[in-house]
């Protein structure tokens, strides 16, 4: 039941709708479009923090202790670029166009301690959805003659990490030699 309202308006209102209920009485809906062939939906990606759990066991295997291979000295600049990553997309990464969306220091951390943190980071900031983040080695001065002993061994889990497409030295402003702009898979 409607409620009284001066000058008729609930008659007015009752009115209005009665008239859409009986334009609108025979509409059916239109059919679905076909779809275009060739285009198939986007798999929706998933991001489930077991895979981080899981590559967290395969430590040893995929992110070995470095032992001075590919030793490097603390103000050598740093760059990889996986296969089928545009030079241009690392040309860009060096210059520091891509925003840093984390970053992660790993400076005092034993070689152990700090595989177990980048392996979580990188894992983390993927499931965020970064696509860039900055990863703080150092120059490895203090390492006396064994040379820069993390800045080696992110060196070497970093082009063995699947989730990470290309990394450079980071502009001077960012840390120099000392650290790393990482671009990592979406």
């Amino acid at each position: 039941m409607t409620k009284q309202r001066p000058n008729g308006r609930a008659d007015e209102a009752a009115d209005d709708a009665q008239a859409f209920r009986a334009a609108v009485r025979n509409v059916t809906p239109l059919p679905k479009a076909p779809a275009i062939a060739g285009l198939a939906k986007p798999k929706p990606r998933v991001r489930v923090g077991k895979a981080a759990a899981a590559a967290l066991q395969d430590l040893d295997e995929a992110m070995p202790l470095a032992s001075g291979v590919d030793a490097v000295t603390g103000d050598q600049g740093l760059s990889f670029q996986r296969a089928g990553v545009r030079s241009q997309v690392l040309r860009r990464l060096r210059r520091g166009l891509y925003p840093v969306d984390d970053e992660l220091d790993l400076h005092g951390l034993t070689q152990t301690a700090a595989r177990s943190e980048l392996a979580e980071f990188i894992a983390r900031s993927r499931d965020r959805g970064c696509r860039c983040v900055r990863i703080i080695h150092g120059k490895g001065y203090r390492s006396g003659v064994r040379g820069p002993v993390l800045k080696s061994a992110v060196n070497l889990w970093l082009r063995r990490h699947l989730d990470v497409l290309a990394f450079v030295s980071a502009r001077t402003i960012d840390g120099g030699s000392g650290a790393l702009y990482v671009l990592l898979r979406q």
